[in-house]
Parts: C-alpha cells; structure tokens; sequence
C-alpha cells in the first residue's frame, strides 16, 4: 500500500477563504454608510456592537422579525438582480417592524451560497445597506456562508434579521380599533416578496417571455414583476412623529388582504375592503390573464396593489393623508370596520363585480 497522500487545502473543497476576506473588504463602505451614532463597530467582530439610548422612551420595547425573500429568489438569480434581494430582505423585516408603530434601530443578513461570487454578493448587501438608509436602520453585521454542494451553481439564499423599538404606551397592536374606524391603503409596488411560487406557475402557464414583453403602463414585465418591495418605514415614522393616533397598521404580505387585516382586528369586529377604490397594478392583470384565479384567492396569495394598510378614527383621515402625501405615498381609502356577525367572515371585500 502506498503511503503517498494528496495535498488537500480548503479551496480544493470549494471553499476560499481570501475569496471572501475580499467580499468583506468590498462591502465595508456600504455597510459603514448605514451606522447610525449608536453602532460601536464596523465588520470585523465576532458579533454587531450597537449602544442603546432610550432616554426619550418612558418604557422601550423591542421589536424584532425576520424574514427572507422567498421563491422571487429564482427569478432575481435567473435576471441577475441581486440588488433588488438586498432591498426585498430588508423591507420584508422592516415593514413588519413598522406595523407595530416601531423605528427599526438595526439589521443584519445571512447570506448562503454554493461558490462565492464577490460580485453577486456583493450587490445584494449594496442593496441591503440603500433600504438601510433609507429606514435610518444601521447595518451591523452578517454572515456569508460558503456552502458547495448544497446550492446549484449561480444559487444563493438570504435571510433578514431586524430589531426596533417602540414607546409601550406607542404600541400599535389594533387593541383600540373600533367600529366605525376607516382603513386607508398605501399602494405597493407590484407583487412585492409574496405569492411567487403562484407567479412561476402563471407564467409557465403562460409560456411568457418575460424580457421581450410590455405592460400597458410602458414598462416591461420583468421589470414590473421583480420591482423591489416598498419600504413604509418612512411612512409610519412621519406619523408617529405627528401624534397621529393610529388604531392599527398591516403590512400586506403573505395571505394578502384577508389574513393581514384578519390578524389585527379585535373580536366582534370585521372589515369591509372595497377592491375597487384603487388601481390593480397592470402586472397582476398580466399575470392573472394567464389562468382563472378566484377574486379571493387573488386576494390571499397577493398584495393585489396595496402594501400595506392603516386603521384609524375618520376624524384623523384628512391629517394623515395629507402627511402621508408629503413623504412620497399613494393613498387610498380601502374600507372600513364594522361589527361582525356570527358565521361572516373576519374580511370581506366588496366592488368584486
């Protein structure tokens, strides 16, 4: 038997570690150009160093979510949009942080791939670190892993983690929703990081090509279809600063309409969303010409053109839609609350026909 044994380094495996001490020296001046005056560190530690300073809160509560982009995945990878993941794990988290009357303080990111490719990588934290500032949210810290064998060639995988705060006596829970309280809706921007598995199959069905094909509205359907997800953050800050006396607030992802209000609304109440107060987005009727799809499917599996949705006393709608306005948003009055009868359903949507 020969003793002869062949030489075997971590690269040899599919591993490359100066490969990605370089992919952290790439993203340090996009993660830097998040920290608020709070973070301690930049990249380099064992773990993300953020001071805390409460003294404007009586009673600070923290919030924390994370989330990932889902199978959109498939399609940014397929049309080479790393950037647009990088937003999408964000807003994903910080949407939900914000629906409940929360500032998110900070985010980290893991991210998983068979072979490190800087560039790639590299693209999805610059989007990461652009919805960061955006959100005033420090990007402290994450973890790249190398992983061959475990993902195809040109795959890769993220996760969001996210941490806010809040005031207790601030918090927006939907405990104070009453009937009689109107629902205004801010519009998305497309179908968002939900329902995509739904998406493949329709455009499969359709046998679409969706680089060589237009909307009505001018823009191309991929473009409409891997927009990022919309980042109201900024919205629910302005009218927290405002004193707005907000009942409760529901980002519009995963079980659309009926699930995302249904989880805010007290017992005995029910909400009436009127579908046609505001414009379905073209690329859900493009998507949806595909094959017949149930209005209220459609309206559990996608955001159907409303992100997210705040519940407030009819008294407060002129103020808060005029502030709503000056930060950029599209608003719409969507419905209103209600008592619930036995045996009626949480949310009903009417204007179907």
């Amino acid at each position: 038997m020969s003793n002869h044994k062949d030489k075997l380094s971590y690269a040899d495996c599919g591993v490359n570690i100066d490969a990605g001490n370089a992919f952290v020296g790439r993203i340090k001046q996009a993660v830097s150009s998040t920290h608020r005056p709070e973070v301690l560190a930049g990249l380099g530690g064992f773990g993300g160093l953020f001071r805390a300073d409460f003294k404007s809160m009586e009673d600070p509560v923290l919030v924390s979510s994370t989330d990932g982009v889902g199978t959109k995945l498939l399609l940014l990878q397929q049309y080479n949009r790393p950037y647009v993941a990088g937003i999408d794990a964000v807003a994903m988290c910080v949407n939900d942080i914000a629906a409940q009357g929360a500032e998110p303080l900070f985010f980290l990111d893991y991210l998983a791939t068979g072979a490190l490719k800087g560039e790639t990588l590299a693209s999805v934290v610059e989007g990461i670190a652009e919805a960061c500032k955006i959100c005033d949210c420090a990007l402290i810290g994450g973890e790249t892993a190398e992983m061959p064998g475990m993902y195809d060639e040109g795959h890769y995988d993220i996760g969001g983690f996210s941490v806010g705060v809040v005031d207790r006596a601030k918090i927006i829970d939907g405990s104070t929703i009453s009937e009689g309280d109107v629902i205004l809706g801010l519009s998305s921007n497309g179908v968002h990081s939900n329902g995509f598995s739904m998406v493949r199959k329709l455009l499969e069905l359709g046998q679409s090509d969706i680089e060589k094909e237009w909307l009505n509205d001018g823009r191309s359907v991929v473009d409409a279809l891997l927009a990022p997800t919309r980042l109201y953050v900024p919205a629910v800050n302005a009218l927290m600063r405002a004193g707005i006396k907000v009942h409760g607030f529901s980002h519009i992802t995963g079980g659309g309409m009926f699930d995302n209000i249904e989880r805010i609304l007290p017992e005995g109440l029910a909400a009436s969303v009127d579908i046609s107060s505001w414009p379905v987005s073209p690329i859900f009727n493009y998507l949806l010409s595909f094959a017949e799809v149930d209005i209220a499917e459609r309206y559990r599996t996608f955001n159907m053109g409303i992100g997210f949705a705040i519940v407030l006393d009819p008294s407060e709608v002129k103020e808060t839609i005029d502030i709503l306005q000056s930060v950029g948003e599209e608003v719409y009055t969507i419905g209103k609350v209600c008592s619930r009868s036995e045996g009626v359903e949480a949310v009903t949507l009417v204007g179907c026909a």
